[in-house]
């Protein structure tokens, strides 16, 4: 396993990110995992040298977060852990969703128990609130970190100009800043190169991009994708513009990457993640030991620049897609 340290955070953490969102339950999803399988990968994760994981509040309603902790019993000081919180995780509860005071101090302290942890790692708003102050979430944020709830905050997908109004009210306030961006980032969804990762360039803020194999479409061949237990379930994942803009295109040369390498097309690009400068850890998810497996193998695929430069070039503008 390689390490990095996490933006500017200080903290080191595997260059692969095991993401939790398909542990919790089937009745969530159809795909997601139950315990046992879960817990599976969860230390299949550990004797890889996996150190961090990435859940949150909503995935199954929160038993991916018990899960989790119950997963990490009596290893907890060797794991970096990071959860979410704002999506509403009760229909009838409006104030158990979004980044008021009282959303965030309840869905954190839910978070905590469910988790088993006392401090987590790494808190993050899952999606901006344009319905709360940006100064009342980082107010309560702050507060967070100082009772010790909460060591380090980051940020998920928004607009450029959001994270820089998010930074540039912490400095001004003198609260904790956003220390990491998760966002969305793969070979077929280039849009945040724009503006959003020179940006974290600049700040030193760490990235960690989810769905670094576009929901399952950088795993296999174009045509074969609507075959997976994904793909027959879930319409929203047609939602991202990955076919659009070239993807077709790049689907195709990352099979044929993959074949002249001898790996997988899942493999290529996650490798095409890891030759990013700016990227600390992608989220991987998975629901397979084995494919895990080959996730961190990734770690020792070495492309080219022409390789890099063979992957990217079909790659067109596509619309904006993951937030708000």
């Amino acid at each position: 396993m390689e390490y990095t340290t996490l933006g500017s955070t200080g903290m080191q953490v595997s260059r692969i990110c095991l993401g939790c969102m398909s542990f919790g339950s089937s009745d969530w999803r159809e795909w997601v995992l139950e315990d046992e399988a879960s817990k599976e990968i969860i230390d299949r994760a550990i004797d890889l040298g996996i150190n961090f994981f990435d859940t949150a509040n909503m995935y199954s309603r929160g038993e991916s977060e018990r899960i989790l902790g119950e997963a990490l019993e009596g290893r907890r000081d060797e794991a970096v852990v990071a959860t979410k919180g704002f999506f509403r995780m009760r229909e009838d509860d409006p104030n158990s969703g979004g980044l008021s005071r009282k959303a965030i101090e309840q869905e954190l302290a839910a978070s905590r128990e469910r988790l088993g942890m006392e401090t987590i790692d790494l808190y993050q708003p899952h999606r901006w609130d344009y319905d709360t102050p940006v100064e009342t979430t980082l107010r309560a944020l702050d507060d967070a970190v100082r009772r010790g709830h909460v060591r380090y905050i980051g940020a998920s997908s928004m607009w450029a100009h959001q994270f820089a109004e998010s930074l540039g009210t912490s400095d001004r306030l003198g609260l904790e800043r956003f220390q990491t961006m998760q966002n969305h980032y793969n070979l077929v969804y280039r849009e945040e190169e724009r503006e959003m990762l020179p940006l974290c360039d600049k700040e030193d803020v760490g990235v960690i991009p989810w769905s670094p194999m576009a929901r399952g479409y950088l795993t296999r061949p174009h045509e074969e994708i609507d075959a997976t237990a994904r793909g027959e379930t879930e319409e929203y994942l047609y939602e991202h513009p990955y076919r659009e803009g070239g993807g077709r295109e790049i689907n195709e040369r990352v099979a044929e990457v993959a074949a002249d390498k001898g790996a997988t097309m899942a493999q290529i690009a996650l490798a095409w993640l890891l030759h990013k400068d700016w990227v600390d850890a992608p989220i991987v998810g998975t629901t397979s030991v084995e494919h895990l497996e080959q996730a961190v193998e990734a770690l020792e695929i070495d492309l080219s620049d022409s390789d890099m430069a063979y992957l990217e070039e079909p790659y067109e503008p596509v619309p904006v897609s993951g937030h708000q």
